[in-house]
């Protein structure tokens, strides 16, 4: 969810990278000059973790689809907004064909957004996966990526500085955590780490205690109505407070305690859990191809997920969930593409639903579990098997992937005060209240 420069040029210079910088043309002058009716669509990725494997993805599309549609991608640059990013191709009449959002961003991009409801694969839509995206009756977007995210943990780490067999259902609390944490310590590894990242620490971490608050989606999204007409007291939420006691327990034990910003996601903290130097991590299993770059060819270290403990009470709801949901969703535009474009988009998408070489990229090559029930491969990487092991089970909450596109930022940068010790508790509870409130 993440960034209006003034000419279209230089907008593909800085902005876009990766792939074909598509910004420099109309999107709606895509037809070949032959007149063969060829089509060409362009696609924006706002997914970096994936961006080379998609791009063969593209690759392999463009040259064994018989309906003469090429596919054109680039990829947002690290750190970038795509919500921003799209505004600007909007604002410069060069709107890419299909578009990689949350589903905030789909719900602020909605007047411009290609209705989907009669597309084949709505049907076979697993539960619950295309309800942010459902508006006024209607979808308005294709459920790309399925994820979730919570404390990874790698096994191997764990056993080796305890001694012991590492249980993962045996901590149940935030007290079972800690008196880990502490033989992890005692056996010299450092427990754990925490990204600086406003996104992690905004839309995933702090998302976590809006997800947890009830087991009902409709009370969930409640209560964020609740925050935006200011009527929700955070300072005397258990829940909320719950999840800040085990971020501040995870603030005891980081190895970036002494230095808390001085993070880095692409590189120190993936290669950390993979070398063993911490135990556990707070974010996603997008991260995996990141920490796959650190392990050695014949490493057999085992990782999964633990729930964000929200109290020492095992019964509580949120201690032994993980929020897991459609992160990612691909919107087609209609307002400044062709009804050809349109259409090629549409079975573009349907290529990762039902050609088993889409079906082949999406899962296995990309490593991205599947929203449709109809695929019945899921990735094999230990992080995907954990989530798949959590929703086999029942065990997952609402991923509350409509945050409002500027939450990451906001409230991450509040949180990013609270890690640094800028601020207290009380200060972000009011800061997140006001962000809440300013809203729409």
């Amino acid at each position: 969810m993440k960034k209006r420069v003034k000419i279209a040029s230089l907008l593909c210079a800085v902005v876009l990278m990766t792939g074909s910088l598509f910004g420099c043309a109309k999107s709606g002058s895509s037809t070949s000059s032959s007149g063969s009716g060829n089509v060409t669509i362009t696609f924006l990725n706002s997914k970096g973790e994936i961006a080379d494997t998609l791009k063969q993805a593209v690759a392999e599309y463009n040259k064994t689809n018989k309906d003469g549609i090429t596919v054109e991608l680039s990829t947002i640059g690290a750190g970038g907004s795509a919500y921003e990013a799209l505004m600007a191709k909007y604002s410069s009449g060069n709107a890419p064909t299909i578009s990689m959002l949350g589903a905030g961003d789909i719900i602020s991009f909605q007047d411009k957004a290609a209705d989907l409801s009669g597309e084949k694969w709505v049907s076979d839509i697993s539960n619950g996966m295309i309800d942010p995206v459902k508006l006024d009756g209607k979808i308005y977007a294709f459920p790309f990526a399925v994820e979730g995210c919570g404390l990874i943990y790698n096994k191997t780490t764990i056993e080796k500085a305890t001694g012991t067999t590492f249980d993962p259902t045996a901590i149940k609390t935030r007290s079972d955590l800690e008196a880990l944490y502490k033989k992890i310590q005692a056996g010299g590894v450092t427990p754990v780490e925490i990204s600086k990242d406003d996104w992690s620490l905004g839309d995933h971490f702090m998302m976590s205690s809006y997800s947890a608050q009830n087991s009902s989606y409709e009370k969930v999204q409640s209560f964020v109505s609740g925050m935006k007409a200011g009527t929700q007291n955070l300072a005397d939420n258990k829940t909320f407070n719950g999840i800040l006691d085990t971020l501040d327990l995870n603030m005891k034990y980081n190895i970036y305690k002494n230095s808390p910003l001085s993070s880095d996601y692409s590189s120190t903290d993936p290669q950390n859990i993979a070398d063993g130097k911490v135990a556990f991590w707070f974010n996603g299993e997008w991260t995996w191809p990141n920490i796959k770059q650190f392990l050695t060819a014949n490493s057999t270290d085992e990782f999964g997920f633990l729930p964000v403990f929200v109290s020492d009470n095992a019964s509580d709801y949120g201690n032994s969930q993980i929020p897991v949901g459609v992160t990612k969703f691909l919107m087609v535009d209609q307002k400044q593409n062709s009804a050809a474009q349109q259409a090629a988009a549409k079975k573009f998408l349907n290529w990762f639903v039902y050609d088993s070489k889409g079906q082949d990229y999406l899962v296995n090559k990309m490593g991205i579990i599947p929203a449709f029930k109809n695929i019945t491969s899921a990735p094999d990487d230990s992080l995907s098997k954990s989530i798949k092991s959590y929703l086999d089970n029942n065990k997952t909450m609402y991923f509350n992937a409509s945050l409002p596109s500027d939450h990451g930022s906001k409230v991450g940068g509040f949180m990013q005060q609270y890690l640094a010790g800028k601020i207290d508790r009380k200060n972000l509870a009011a800061q997140i209240e006001a962000y809440w409130k300013g809203t729409k």
